[in-house]
């Protein structure tokens, strides 16, 4: 019988389930911030089956969030590559890691680096999720040719063909079949394991380095607008963190984008500005000064955003959220004539399909 740790939370106090989880987790992998909605009740299975340096363990949970943290690592960073096998009937999980946001199902696979922060959640709160999670010791995963698998953290990895259907087929077998096997077996069980799992790293990365190389670019600035998108809060948003992000230098960033309409500045502030706008045209928001907004959306000069918003849309911000009120009442109670901004028919179309406070 192959070393094996067991875990189920009726074994535990139910008040005690959660932090318990937390725990364990932690032992089999490295410590996690966990949360789920069914803290009160929580239910959950795991085993820890050890083959040598590296581990399988097979969960079967209800819906949490796990989290690694800048703190958690400082406090331990046991220096670990995680693969999560995604069994047949498991709820999906969203995967965040280095800038990319990911979801994953069944017959799935993904990659993440313990040793940086993370995110994985389940989407829906009433599915039970399934899986395989393998812990490997990132110097036992050594590629040909030095090939750095950063470019494959969250990403989606299937797991219904070539080395990703072998490996599930070999997870779970081993996992299954863990009574059969003898302690002795365990040098050959985890040189197969590396084997497999070298061998889908490296032909997913082989597959997206023979893209022709105007696929690549596009496929590198489609993930690039992803990342701007979801970090336009952040104020320390910039070409410069941009490039850190997907592993660029700003030069080649810059040159990424040399043959789109915009270039990464101007489309950090264009989007910007255009959430700004949606935002002054929700009437929700009227008791929401106009700094306020602008600082949410990277402006923290009122005067900086005044002038850019003009030059995109033809009128000041405090003008622009008069004519969104205009626009909303305008089939109830067409405004007095004098009283109306003078408007172009784009400024009162761009105002009208804003309205959704989206």
């Amino acid at each position: 019988m192959l070393p094996t740790i067991a875990f189920h939370t009726d074994d535990v106090p139910q008040e005690q389930r959660l932090d318990a989880w937390r725990e364990h987790s932690g032992r089999a992998a490295a410590p996690m911030d966990v949360v789920s909605v069914h803290a009160a009740d929580f239910w959950g299975e795991q085993s820890l089956v050890r083959l040598g340096d590296v581990s399988l363990w097979p969960v079967h949970v209800q819906a949490t969030r796990y989290r690694r943290t800048p703190r958690l690592i400082r406090q331990s960073d046991p220096g670990l590559y995680h693969v999560t096998v995604m069994l047949p009937g498991s709820g999906r999980l969203g995967v965040s890691q280095l800038g990319r946001e990911t979801v994953h199902g069944p017959d799935d696979l993904y990659l993440i680096d313990m040793s940086r922060p993370l995110e994985v959640s389940s989407l829906k709160e009433d599915e039970l999720l399934r899986g395989v999670g393998i812990e490997i010791p990132r110097e036992l995963l050594r590629l040909p040719g030095r090939q750095d698998v950063d470019e494959l953290l969250g990403r989606r990895l299937s797991g219904r063909s070539g080395f990703g259907a072998l490996l599930v087929q070999y997870v779970t077998r081993v996992v299954e079949d863990r009574d059969v096997y003898e302690p002795s077996d365990v040098p050959r069980l985890n040189t197969v394991l590396l084997d497999l799992l070298t061998g889908l790293l490296a032909s997913e990365l082989q597959a997206e380095a023979s893209l022709a190389p105007e696929t690549q670019r596009r496929s590198t600035v489609t993930r690039v607008r992803s990342h701007i998108q979801r970090n336009l809060r952040d104020p320390l948003l910039s070409p410069q963190t941009i490039a850190a992000a997907h592993h660029l230098s700003t030069r080649q960033l810059h040159r990424l984008f040399a043959d789109e309409e915009l270039t990464v500045a101007a489309y950090i502030r264009e989007q910007r500005l255009e959430r700004a706008r949606r935002e002054l045209a929700c009437g929700a928001l009227d008791a929401t000064p106009l700094h306020v907004i602008a600082a949410r959306w990277g402006f923290p000069a009122m005067a900086h955003f005044s002038r850019a918003f003009r030059y995109a849309y033809g009128m000041p911000p405090s003008e622009y959220r008069q004519l969104a009120r205009l626009v909303d009442g305008a089939d109830a109670a067409p405004p007095v004539a004098d009283a109306q901004p003078s408007v172009t028919d784009r400024q009162r179309h761009s105002v009208a399909d804003a309205a959704g406070c989206r």
